[in-house]
């Protein structure tokens, strides 16, 4: 027999595309022709498969070799193909039994030796290949915990190519895959940690219990960084759905961890302020790889020192906020990838980041560095605050200690699971994931009496046509977590005093609707 097939699989950003491995062995003079438009690494595998056969104890066919991916007209990319190339010609060659390997999935990269290396985005692959109805895949041992996240396919590993090809002739078997490993514990940051700064923490409860962006100004000190890093623990755990979602992201970054499963805890990024337009929402040549924007996705994106960064790359941000997903265009095609995050900026009020007494920026300097968060960006904000210096009396009291993060999720799971129960049918699962004109019309409509002051705001040009559905989407998370049904005035006035950035010292801790939220403030008043 001088031809064979097996199948393998290509990714074009998260999805992936069956491909069948071709192999044909004619007379001719020795060569090895790859064809089906393969990048550069997949062009210099040649060079790999044939040393690793070599070592491998087996005969490489002196003969011209044509491999050909197909389909054709799909660019393939990455060293995942190495071991199906291998097999293909061997079995072309007659060394191997073509019966073993008919439906069945091959992925690996092979090293000179003939051992069998991980490959990023097995996770994905492999939900490809179940979804063509392959239901038998064979993995590197390193991916093999990765690829049985994937219900219905019976996934078998290997580590040599040797191994492989015994196994095909009957004389040794596959690998089973490492057992799972515990779940991490659910450590990290605690919001117990945050001393005084009760708006700064209620805003933080009220973007996990809606899914709103956030906003948080204030001078070095004020806890801005420290709010941001616990907003993750006050998060629900993902679902099985989303924990999809970000575990294959995390597999083509090739950033998950080694036998890692499924990833439940919602990923939490804060690149450098220095990081470039391609790190933050993608990019790289030939097809584009996921960026710290995508890496969060079903997360939160922390962006401090936001005025320090390159402005079109603050820009860019602007049309994945709205969409979710970052389209990237190239030459070799077009790359989506999800990107529905929680976006927290943070920005001291002026250059010299002193305290105000020592402050010598005047005030145009002031509103020239702010404004490089320009006003489009800033519009898809839901929540911006203000922070105040700490206070020695904040920074060391110690008879009323702050609530736990464990005690906030607590609220905030109640409040997404009351947001879940009225949105769910409609098929949304936050409150700000809602399109606006569903918030306008009969019968989530709120009566005119309750919108009035955010009526006559949109009126002054206090807040944009998007700024009014995102204020009508804060007042609905905001009643519930007090546990009620709808939203009165009083939730929309703060939801507006919310999104318009409120400072600080226009909040008093006294008689609060649920233990966090400074409830008495002139919106409540």
């Amino acid at each position: 027999m001088s031809y064979a097939r097996v199948l393998c699989v290509g990714l074009i950003g998260v999805a992936g595309r069956l491909v069948e491995v071709e192999a044909d062995l004619s007379v001719g003079l020795p060569a090895v022709v790859l064809t089906g438009l393969p990048d550069t690494a997949l062009h210099e595998a040649r060079d790999r498969v044939r040393a690793a056969v070599v070592n491998s104890g087996c005969a490489w066919p002196n003969r011209r070799i044509t491999v050909n991916l197909l389909p054709a007209a799909l660019p393939k990319h990455g060293s995942g193909f190495d071991l199906a190339i291998a097999a293909a010609l061997l079995t072309g060659a007659g060394e191997l039994p073509p019966g073993p390997l008919e439906r069945v999935l091959l992925l690996g990269e092979l090293g000179l030796d003939g051992a069998v290396r991980p490959v990023r985005g097995v996770l994905p692959m492999v939900a490809a290949a179940a979804r063509a109805g392959i239901t038998r895949v064979i993995v590197p041992l390193a991916n093999a915990r990765e690829a049985t996240v994937v219900p219905g396919v019976t996934v078998r590993a290997v580590d040599t190519l040797r191994r492989l090809a015994d196994f095909v002739r009957g004389a040794d078997r596959l690998l089973d895959p490492p057992p799972e490993s515990p779940p991490p514990a659910r450590g990290g940051p605690d919001l117990a940690d945050v001393a005084g700064q009760q708006l700064g923490r209620y805003a933080v409860e009220i973007a996990a219990a809606g899914g709103h962006h956030l906003a948080l100004l204030g001078p070095p000190g004020s806890g801005k960084t420290m709010l941001a890093e616990r907003l993750p623990s006050i998060l629900p755990s993902l679902s099985d759905e989303a924990a999809l979602e970000v575990t294959a992201l995390q597999s083509i970054a090739g950033v998950l961890p080694p036998d890692s499963g499924l990833i439940r805890r919602p990923p939490y990024q804060a690149p450098h302020h220095s990081s470039s337009l391609a790190a933050l929402i993608g990019g790289g040549s030939g097809l584009a790889r996921p960026g710290a924007l995508s890496l969060a996705h079903r997360g939160v994106l922390f962006l401090d020192e936001a005025p320090e960064i390159a402005r079109a790359t603050l820009q860019a941000l602007r049309q994945p906020l709205e969409s979710g997903q970052v389209v990237l265009a190239r030459a070799r095609g077009t790359t989506e990838y999800p990107a529905r995050v929680q976006l927290v900026l943070a920005a001291n009020p002026c250059p010299c980041a002193t305290t105000d007494q020592r402050c010598t920026c005047s005030p145009q300097v002031r509103r020239r560095y702010l404004a490089r968060l320009s006003g489009p960006l800033l519009d898809r904000v839901d929540i911006k605050v203000d922070l105040l210096p700490m206070r020695a009396a904040q920074l060391m009291a110690d008879d009323r200690p702050a609530e736990s993060s464990e005690v906030v999720a607590a609220r905030v799971l109640r409040a997404r699971t009351a947001a879940s129960q009225r949105w769910g049918p409609c098929g949304w699962g936050l409150n700000a994931e809602v399109p606006g004109p569903q918030l306008r019309r009969p019968p989530w409509l709120l009566p005119a009496k309750d919108t009035r002051v955010l009526r006559e705001a949109l009126d002054r040009g206090t807040v944009s046509a998007r700024g009014f559905d995102r204020v009508l989407r804060l007042a609905w998370t905001i009643a519930d977590l007090d546990g009620r049904d709808r939203p009165g005035g009083g939730d929309v006035a703060e939801a507006l005093q919310l999104r318009t950035g409120a400072p600080a010292a226009s909040w008093t801790p006294s008689g609060p609707t649920h233990s966090a939220a400074p409830a008495s403030s002139p919106a409540r008043s």
